[in-house]
């Protein structure tokens, strides 16, 4: 059974992250501008000037933060931030969208258009202090996420309706050609953000469907979760013991007191991956 975690509204919810060391969640609200969490009944906003739309931690009190123009430090006590790279900063067509740490340090983040423009958009790993264009012509980037053992990574360009596997190096560079990892133009539903669990299966928000599908590591489906909100975005396994998934959903376009809350789903059997800490 899925229940609420927070009840404050997204236009366009993303990027949930549970942080390890402080046992708290974060999540953005991209057209909204802002980064939310919550410890208990304390809720937590920071309002920016620009797009924000995912993060990894750096240590206790930092993160590594997306915006439409760069990577950048963000000090969670004060709200300051602290440029670490320009991400298609001379390009006022796009931002950042989905993004996530991988096991060897590195940061992967992808970029699309405002108005999701055909092709506008990239994928990219900040990995000690080098940000390197990884794939180019990605119209809406998303599903980026990494096996445990930090040999595979996955991403997807929505509309195409595929999740792509990439093989990686000892240092979580690409070798050779992505492949497809599931092709879900028959299932027609659109590929959003995705998680891997500590068994290697592949959790996969799907826009517009009330759900998130697990993939086994052979790309067969295993199980879904329904949620109340139409437009689910992402998931982030989080909890102390990992077993709690977690959800983010979009108002955007939509009616309704369930669209763009935070969601929550508890497992018995499944235990995911503590998120993997960015070294700068």
């Amino acid at each position: 059974m899925t229940s609420v975690y927070d009840t404050r509204s997204c236009v366009l919810g993303e990027g949930p992250m549970w942080h390890p060391e402080r046992q708290q969640l974060f999540w953005f609200d991209i057209l909204g501008r802002k980064l939310l969490s919550r410890t208990g009944n304390q809720l937590m906003e920071w309002q920016f000037d620009e797009y924000v739309s995912a993060a990894g931690w750096v240590d206790q009190d930092t993160l590594l933060m997306a915006s439409a123009s760069g990577l950048s430090k963000f000090d969670i006590a004060t709200g300051a931030l602290d440029l670490v790279a320009a991400l298609e900063d001379d390009n006022p067509v796009t931002r950042s969208n989905d993004g996530r740490a991988d096991p060897q340090g590195g940061f992967w983040i992808g970029t699309m258009g405002v108005n999701a423009e055909d092709g506008a958009g990239g994928i990219y790993r900040y990995y000690r202090g080098e940000l390197r264009k990884l794939f180019s012509n990605i119209t809406i980037s998303n599903a980026i996420c990494f096996s445990p053992s930090g040999d595979i990574a996955y991403f997807c360009d929505t509309p195409t309706r595929q999740i792509m596997a990439q093989t990686l190096d000892a240092q979580g560079w690409p070798l050779g050609d992505p492949t497809v990892f599931v092709d879900l133009n028959d299932a027609g539903v659109n590929p959003d953000g995705a998680v891997v669990d500590s068994e290697g299966n592949l959790w996969n928000a799907q826009w517009g469907a009330h759900r998130v599908a697990c993939y086994g590591a052979d790309g067969v489906l295993m199980q879904t979760v329904a949620f109340a909100a139409e437009q689910i975005s992402c998931p982030a396994f989080g909890g102390s013991d990992l077993k709690t998934l977690y959800a983010t959903s979009a108002a955007e376009g939509l009616d309704g007191d369930a669209e763009g809350r935070t969601y929550y789903h508890t497992f018995t059997d499944v235990v995911g991956q503590a998120e993997h800490q960015v070294i700068l």
